[in-house]
């Protein structure tokens, strides 16, 4: 089995980007290779670029639509900040609502971080 090393030791510089050197394959069933093909073609990349970008996006735990997950997230902590207070009968005031909305805007990416590590966190029984 090849090591890291063995890798890096063939990898060169390659018009600006370190030499590709590894293969990884796979076997899929024909219905899946027909939603990667699609895939890729949606995505305008040719079908190994894509699936590697995929592939390396997993291993980061990068999410493509993290900006939408993000606002998302966003919107929950806004109502939960603006919905709490309503709930028990209290008003607040537009100086309450800007410092509520700050402050969303301050936590949503940590929160949508934490949200989605939450996730890939292995469920216990």
């Amino acid at each position: 089995m090849p090591t890291l090393g063995d890798f890096q030791q063939t990898a060169r510089k390659l018009r600006g980007r370190v030499r590709r050197v590894a293969t990884l394959s796979t076997k899929l069933t024909p219905q899946e290779m027909e939603l990667m093909v699609t895939a890729s073609k949606n995505d305008g990349r040719a079908l190994g670029e894509w699936a590697r970008e995929v592939l390396l996006r997993e291993c980061r735990r990068e999410h493509a639509d993290f900006d939408l997950i993000c606002e998302v997230v966003g919107l929950q902590l806004l109502l939960m900040n603006v919905l709490a207070p309503m709930a028990r009968g209290e008003r607040i005031t537009a100086e309450q609502f800007q410092g509520i909305v700050k402050s969303v805007q301050t936590a949503k990416v940590k929160a949508a971080r934490e949200m989605l590590s939450r996730r890939h966190q292995p469920k216990e029984e």
